[in-house]
């Protein structure tokens, strides 16, 4: 497991680059996976990546496991290659821009939220 300091650093940076709440990751997550016909079991939607995410944003920083680190490595890189933090939101044009809203949205960052 990494030293106090970096742990530190990576869920300010975590944190930093999640913008939702644990309520709306929840919710955009079975709003993401809900189709016609079918909805799933809250603890199951969305994807795993999401689903650890929302476990993440409901732990206390003492209580990370090297798995969370993991993926709020994932994350913060993952959003930092999409995003330019100093110039969001920007608006949605095309449908390409949604996906990559979904996308975003999906490990927690939504870029139209200020």
């Amino acid at each position: 497991m990494a030293d106090a300091l970096e742990i530190q650093a990576l869920w300010d940076d975590f944190h930093r680059v999640v913008n939702m709440t644990s309520a709306e990751l929840a919710a955009w997550l079975k709003v993401r996976d809900a189709d016609e016909e079918t909805e799933p079991l809250p603890e199951e939607a969305g994807t795993p990546t999401g689903q650890h995410v929302l476990a993440i944003l409901r732990k206390r920083r003492t209580d990370l496991t090297d798995d969370d680190i993991r993926i709020m490595h994932k994350v913060v890189d993952t959003v930092g290659d999409l995003v330019d933090m100093e110039n969001e939101p920007e608006p949605e044009s095309t449908p390409e821009d949604t996906r990559r809203r979904h996308r975003l949205m999906t490990l927690g960052h939504d870029p139209l939220k200020p």
